[in-house]
């Protein structure tokens, strides 16, 4: 059979060749056309925003946290300063894997406690995730290293190099500087984050809280450029951080040593001011505490010791603690008997060692249950006899006592320059219906007029009064900050005395006859501080004062030998000296220290020497 012969058709051939070759010429063309618009929008119309995030890989803005300002006393003492330190810290947006593993990761290489990683939760919750949070504070010089040879294995962790802050002098005036303190939830709800950012401490009590806006500075930046492991290459531009205040206080440290040696073991309060400017020279709270436990993160363990001691170191007795004044309130009563025309110094009172008011059974008792017999103005303060008081504070009336004890601050803030301080209470007739719904009874006006009952005094406030006593009304804000300093300025820049008020005087004399009285106290024959009065080479005016911090039962008796130490009376003591040019005040509470005369006068007196040895300025 003969073979059957295949004739291709060239045409169509060629045709469908052709039609496949324009189909691929087309898909590249379209492959082409897809690159350069991709191209175009790349590198035209998208440029500024993928220029923006090449940048963002390249360029970083690192905050510059300001140098905190220096705290100085009045001669110039450091009493806080500046440290260097190292801290770790994380910025979450550049952790790809668990927080959790890359902190137990960390933990081999550096010491990380549970108060650490609760911290580091809290903040990183509250805090952006581009910006860096600390983990820990004050590493080793071991520490930095061990990091430094595997910090290629955690990106987005660095060591940065800083100031930490530091008392020199450990717990002396801890309770007038404060501390600072890392920066918590609490904290973040009252600062600018901006103005904090790359800060990581800020002033918890004391100067360092009040004065934070002053310490704390402005913060800076810089531009700079990395690698791609988030090194820094070089810096672009950098806006440096302004450094905060320098502070100058009215403390002197040398005095405010003394005043504390000079307590010893007890507990109480002391404060010192300067009459005619208001400058405080020294504040003591007895016991104290180390304020650098506090910097870089105190422990549970030693919190908790602080904090259920049962002689409350934490507590600012000198701010906070509200006592009854006791006798050192008779000199005030007494002025605002003459002051009033209530009284004179020519007149006389018969004390048998009890007080009746007119028609009642009940007997208000003196300190000394034999009487004082015969006394006057000036022998019933010298030798604080109560009757005398009882019978002056009913003549003149829970009103009038109200009215004149105002004016020298008792019941209201003296409006010292630290935060906390509390008012103390001048009880009142509205006061009371206010607070407990109750009448004004008369036998508790005789209670008011020798320091008891419901009248309450902080030392500062005690202290401010006296010195407006010493200066015959003219009554000045206390202060414990003289002067800034800012940090482009070796010049010194004087704050302003703040004058309160001036008290009304009547009549100069008066003053001048408590005044004497309060000499005779120290320096008088029969003075209870007459002891302090040995040797001393400037006069001084006094009074002594004995606080109850419980009540006693008719006819019962104090025996503080029976009773537990807490149960104690307190022991007061107010003075100022020079007597004629008064340089100082000062008003000291033990607390159950006893007898004012025994325990809290010849602390005063050392306070005093040790001041009054230099000269004046």
């Amino acid at each position: 059979m003969a073979s059957r012969l295949t004739i291709k058709d060239y045409l169509f051939e060629n045709r469908l060749f052709m039609q496949r070759s324009v189909q691929a010429l087309a898909f590249a063309a379209l492959l082409v056309a897809v690159l350069v618009g991709r191209l175009v929008y790349l590198q035209i119309l998208a440029h500024e925003h993928y220029i923006t995030l090449s940048d963002d890989n390249r360029i970083k803005i690192l905050p510059e946290p300001p140098n905190r300002g220096l705290i100085f006393d009045r001669n110039g003492v450091i009493v806080a300063d500046n440290l260097p330190s190292y801290r770790l810290e994380i910025t979450p947006e550049q952790i790809h894997e668990d927080m959790d593993m890359v902190v137990d990761r960390l933990a081999t290489l550096v010491t990380i406690r549970d108060i650490d990683r609760k911290r580091f939760d809290k903040l990183r919750q509250r805090t952006p995730v581009f910006k860096p949070v600390p983990l820990r504070f004050h590493l080793s010089d071991e520490e930095v290293a061990r990091f430094a040879i595997d910090r290629h294995r955690f990106p987005g962790v660095e060591i940065v190099a800083g100031l930490s802050r530091h008392y020199p002098h450990g717990p002396l005036a801890s309770h007038a500087l404060g501390y600072v303190g890392r920066i918590d939830v609490r904290d973040l709800q009252r600062i600018d984050n901006s103005d904090y950012s790359g800060t990581t401490h800020i002033g918890k009590v004391g100067i360092e809280r009040t004065y934070e806006e002053q310490l704390h500075g402005t913060v800076g930046f810089r531009q700079v450029e990395t690698n791609a492991e988030g090194r820094v290459l070089r810096t672009l531009i950098r806006t440096p951080p302004i450094p905060g205040d320098n502070l100058y206080l009215t403390l002197d440290l040398e005095l405010q040593n003394v005043a504390e040696q000079a307590f010893g073991d007890r507990s109480g309060a002391a404060v010192a001011i300067d009459p005619d400017t208001g400058e405080v020279l020294a504040l003591v709270s007895k016991p104290t505490y180390d304020p650098n436990l506090f910097v870089n993160g105190i422990d549970t363990a030693t919190y908790a010791a602080l904090r259920d001691d049962e002689m409350q170191p934490l507590f600012n007795r000198a701010l906070r603690g509200q006592y009854p004044p006791g006798s050192t309130i008779k000199p005030f009563v007494g002025l605002g008997g003459l002051e009033q025309g209530i009284t004179s110094t020519h007149a006389h009172t018969y004390c048998p060692g009890y007080y009746q008011l007119p028609g009642k059974e009940r007997k208000y008792r003196d300190w000394k249950r034999v009487g004082h017999g015969t006394v006057d103005l000036t022998n019933a303060i010298a030798q604080s006899c109560d009757v005398y008081f009882y019978d002056l504070a009913l003549s003149m009336g829970i009103d009038r006592l109200y009215s004149f004890l105002s004016q020298f601050g008792f019941g209201q803030r003296t409006g010292l320059d630290i935060s906390g301080e509390l008012p103390g209470l001048m009880p009142s007739r509205e006061w009371k219906r206010a607070t407990r719904n109750q009448p004004w009874f008369p036998g508790e006006t005789l209670i008011t007029g020798i320091g008891q009952g419901f009248l309450l005094t902080t030392p500062v406030q005690l202290a401010s009064a006296t010195a407006t006593l010493s200066k015959y009304g003219h009554r000045v804000k206390p202060h414990i900050v003289v002067s800034t300093q800012p940090h482009d300025d070796p010049e010194l820049s004087p704050l302003p005395v703040e004058t309160i008020i001036d008290i009304p005087v009547e009549d100069r004399h008066n003053w001048d006859a408590i005044i004497h009285a309060m000499r005779e106290v120290v320096h008088g024959r029969r003075g209870t501080a007459r002891k302090i009065g040995k040797g001393a080479k400037y006069d001084i005016a006094g009074k002594t004062g004995t606080a109850q911090v419980f009540g006693l039962k008719k006819e019962e008796k104090y025996d503080a030998e029976k009773l537990a130490r807490k149960l104690h009376d307190h022991s007061l003591f107010i003075a100022f000296a020079p007597v004629k040019k008064p340089r100082i005040a000062v008003a000291v509470i033990v607390e159950h220290g006893g007898s004012g005369s025994a325990v809290a006068a010849p602390i005063a007196r050392t306070i005093l020497d040790q001041y009054l040895s230099k000269p004046a300025l």
